[in-house]
């Protein structure tokens, strides 16, 4: 068996091959052009953004959640032994915050 070619089927190889490269050329084009590196950057950006906002709406949801579970129970009724405490606690605060701010003005 011989491989030899016509001139035909080499200049039909050569156009093929021709094309192929443009088409590949064309590929590397985009994918170097400055506005698709950029565009490439703010979407990686972007996903890293809503990947973190994600996990922090998560651990906050959570958090208030165990909160919200240490003031009312399951039915939605509020635990008047830990509610009570907590309200008196608040209230000594305030107010040991606004009688140091009086003192700061005299």
């Amino acid at each position: 068996m011989s491989d030899a070619r016509s001139p035909a089927q080499i200049e039909a190889d050569i156009i093929t091959r021709r094309e192929q490269l443009a088409v590949v050329l064309d590929e590397i084009g985009v994918r170097v052009h400055p506005k698709t590196i950029v565009g490439d950057a703010k979407a990686k950006a972007a996903e890293a953004v809503d990947r973190t906002a994600g996990r922090a709406f998560v651990a906050v949801n959570r958090t208030v959640s165990d909160v919200r579970a240490q003031f009312v129970t399951e039915d939605g009724a509020p635990r008047l032994e830990r509610v009570i405490p907590a309200a008196v606690l608040v209230v000594g605060v305030v107010g040991l915050v606004v009688a140091s701010k009086r003192r700061g003005r005299r």
